[in-house]
């Protein structure tokens, strides 16, 4: 049994981390507002560009002159997985849930016969992957130190994969990010990036019954669009990572601030109990040797 002192000492120690998880949990809701903003403020512009590319790319069906970024390279033997993730830990199962989903993906693709290379964004994304995928992992980014993702950081991943198409690396890439709910729910999600897919509740322009030309035409339109487009997604991705992470830091440090609570309660009955039996002791040891004088 644990002495006094031992006792005293624990519920200190927890004391103390209590304290850091509160802090921690207060920081989280602070910046969770911030990014949360960001995060709804980048939607209808990304949901417009899907519907853009939705009106375009129904003009370019069967076409020949098609895009590759739109067309892809008619195959799918090589596929790039793009796995985001958050840089830091203490935000419950946020990372592991996005690999998860990731680790399943190219299980998959792997049973199938493909060829698989990975993009990490985000140091414990590629902790995850390393242990089983290690020599797949051709790219690896992390944003620790950077105080708010910009637009600059989704534009250079965005060009290593555009170059990495560009050399032939691979036909298709997949994207993967948690896409932010609200505090308690982030949802792990898989968008393809290339060949550009256009989500089936991308409804398209509403044109009231006009018929347009376009000046240029649609394939040159495509041509700048596409690389813009990708970047945006990955824009997008990262932005709805940032509040997922810290709203699922908030989650996970206020069950810890509660438990906390919880393990002081039950260390200070604990810790009470021993002292009233050691108080005891010493009554029944001093009135047995008054007695026996």
């Amino acid at each position: 049994m644990a002495s006094l002192k031992d006792l005293r000492n624990r519920i200190a120690s927890v004391k103390a981390t209590q304290k850091i998880t509160k802090a921690m949990q207060m920081v989280a809701a602070a910046k969770l507002r911030r990014a949360q903003e960001a995060a709804e403020a980048a939607r209808p512009y990304a949901e417009r560009m899907d519907r853009v590319l939705a009106n375009l790319s129904a003009g370019m069906a069967g076409r020949a002159d098609a895009p590759a970024l739109l067309a892809g390279t008619g195959k799918d033997n090589v596929h790039l997985v793009i796995v985001a993730t958050a840089d830091r830990g203490l935000c419950g199962g946020f990372n592991s849930s996005i690999a998860r989903l990731a680790r399943t993906h190219i299980r998959k693709l792997i049973g199938q016969g493909k060829t698989v290379r990975i993009v990490t964004v985000g140091r414990k994304g590629r902790d995850a992957l390393r242990r089983d995928f290690g020599d797949k992992i051709v790219k690896s980014y992390e944003f620790t130190g950077i105080r708010q993702i910009g637009f600059q950081q989704a534009e250079d991943i965005s060009r290593a994969v555009l170059d990495l198409f560009e050399a032939g690396e691979f036909d298709v890439a997949t994207l993967f990010y948690s896409k932010f709910v609200n505090v308690v729910s982030q949802i792990p999600t898989a968008q393809q990036l290339i060949p550009a897919s256009v989500p089936a509740d991308a409804a398209g322009v509403d044109l009231g019954g006009a018929v347009y030309e376009y000046e240029p035409d649609e394939a040159e339109i495509l041509k700048d669009l596409l690389p813009r487009n990708l970047s945006v997604q990955i824009f997008r991705a990262l932005l709805e990572n940032v509040a997922g992470e810290f709203g699922a830091k908030m989650s996970a440090m206020d069950s810890a601030t509660r438990n906390a609570g919880d393990m002081i309660k039950k260390l200070n009955i604990t810790y009470n109990r021993s002292r009233q039996a050691m108080i005891t002791k010493e009554l029944i040891e001093i009135i047995s040797g008054a007695e026996a004088l």
